[in-house]
């Protein structure tokens, strides 16, 4: 994967760096003492002038980056990686809970569901009593059916015979005053 932005211009000025000896930079020091700093080194290579040769045809052309070891990238890779597995840690522990959250939630609805399942067992149970009920009711509801029927015919009846009852007593009347 190509680097872009900041990572591009770092690796850039890397490799446009030349590689210079600690010694040839500091003549005075280093033909005395070989035992200079890493620091210091490092330092020195950081303000070395750049250098870039052109070749034939006017291209021109790079020697490779030599660069320097800094003295304490150990401790910041080391730094790094820690980090690193804390945040992986957290994302690991985060991914987790949300596992455990779904799990629970699942527990409940489980539960709920089954709550709901002896309600609805209760209930088609009690329906099933209720047809029962109903079905050894049905006879009687029959005959209450069928006593209505007669009441509404002897009803009929009744008025029935109230009219004709009116009628001859009007007619007995019209017979008593001849």
């Amino acid at each position: 994967m190509p680097a872009t932005g900041n990572d591009a211009a770092a690796m850039d000025s890397i490799s446009r760096a030349p590689a210079i000896h600690p010694a040839a930079l500091n003549p005075a020091v280093g033909s005395t003492s070989h035992a200079e700093e890493p620091e210091e080194a490092a330092e020195s290579l950081a303000t070395a002038p750049k250098k870039s040769t052109v070749g034939e045809g006017g291209v021109e052309t790079a020697e490779e980056a030599v660069e320097p070891a800094e003295p304490d990238i150990n401790e910041l890779c080391s730094d790094m990686f820690e980090k690193m597995a804390v945040f992986l840690q957290g994302e690991l522990t985060a991914t987790c809970e949300d596992y455990r959250l779904l799990e629970n939630m699942n527990k409940l609805t489980s539960l709920k569901y089954m709550e709901m399942k002896d309600i609805s067992i209760n209930i088609s149970r009690n329906l099933q009593d209720l047809n029962n009920k109903y079905a050894s009711l049905q006879p009687y509801l029959d005959q209450i059916n069928q006593i209505e029927e007669q009441v509404s015919a002897l009803e009929q009846a009744a008025y029935k015979l109230d009219a004709y009852s009116k009628k001859l007593e009007a007619r007995f009347k019209k017979l008593e005053k001849r």
